[in-house]
């Protein structure tokens, strides 16, 4: 695979999202604007600016016609994407660290960070009620940040991924407290990913393990080491593997004897947890990555800066999986 280099942002790249057709592709970066590229051939298509400061999470609807940022300068909106003029804002207490649409686009679920003496805090939001009060909340209860909440099926619950390396499942229809809580993690679970159907969900954590979750009743079905820590897993809408990605720290490259394989993202057989293959690129951690929604290509952002946009060879599709 040749990649195509995408460099529209000037500082680590800190999510990215293919919108449902796989021809968008969505980065957000550690600056106050955001940009979506065609997936064909890499060509930015246009920049969102009215963020004040980094832009951490990102999330398109299910036609395309708007996307969710949350951002540092604690607001989360939502902006046209044919046009990129903003069309509503969410003010929060704290940083927006994580958005995510629930089924249907019409609400959705935004993390503020614990600082300023609030809890890390989950919030539900009507789309089309523009800045008015939550639909609900959702308070930690502890002192750990959250780095990652997601949907789960039906929009029946929220699952939430913590510094203290514990996953917590609530059911928003019942009490603030988790009905499920993970702990097979020992370290900062830094990002959660659920597949297209919402069946399974896949965790990465700085343990050096991704796991791979039964969305319904939470068990923990395969574990993947990565041996480095991690940052990013993903799970292939097309054949029976995972993606990984991560590395060391960055203020801890210097200090370590690693090279540049330690960032390399890695490809594991979802049910027999063999490593089955890599693809190098990136200087520095990789600190997002996704499929595309066709699963024909997949798509690397890391703390270099750079989105390396990837379409698998002819031969990929033609080997056993």
């Amino acid at each position: 695979m040749r990649p195509i280099l995408l460099k529209g942002q000037e500082r680590a790249i800190t999510d990215l999202k293919y919108n449902r057709d796989s021809d968008l592709l969505f980065t957000t970066s550690k600056t106050n604007i955001f940009c979506v590229w065609y997936t064909d051939n890499g060509e930015r298509l246009g920049t969102f600016t009215g963020h004040r400061s980094a832009v951490w999470a990102i999330d398109v609807e299910a036609d395309s016609n708007k996307c969710l940022s949350g951002s540092a300068d604690f607001s989360a909106k939502i902006w046209s994407v044919e046009n990129g003029k903003e069309i509503n804002s969410w003010s929060h207490k704290a940083p927006v660290r994580a958005v995510n649409f629930g089924v249907g686009d019409r609400q959705f679920l935004s993390v503020t960070d614990m600082v300023f003496g609030e809890p890390a805090t989950v919030w539900v939001w009507d789309v089309n009620a523009g800045g008015s009060k939550a639909a609900h909340q959702i308070t930690l209860g502890t002192e750990s940040k959250i780095n990652s909440a997601v949907w789960g099926p039906l929009n029946k619950t929220i699952i939430t991924a913590s510094e203290d390396g514990v996953i917590r499942v609530f059911d928003i229809r019942k009490s603030q407290e988790p009905v499920k809580v993970l702990t097979e993690h020992t370290k900062n679970v830094v990002q959660l990913n659920m597949n297209a159907d919402k069946t399974l969900m896949i965790s990465a954590s700085r343990d050096t393990t991704a796991r791979l979750y039964d969305a319904y009743d939470f068990e923990n079905l395969k574990t993947y080491n990565f041996e480095r820590p991690l940052n990013t897993a993903a799970i292939s809408p097309l054949k029976e593997e995972v993606l990984i990605g991560g590395g060391a720290d960055a203020v801890n490259i210097t200090t370590t004897k690693a090279g540049v394989n330690q960032f390399r993202c890695r490809f594991f057989h979802m049910i027999f947890e063999e490593d089955i293959g890599s693809v190098a690129g990136h200087f520095g951690p990789v600190n997002v990555l996704s499929y595309s929604s066709d699963g024909r290509g997949f798509a690397t952002g890391g703390e270099d800066g750079y989105v390396r946009l990837h379409h698998f060879d002819k031969s990929y599709f033609n080997k056993r999986n």
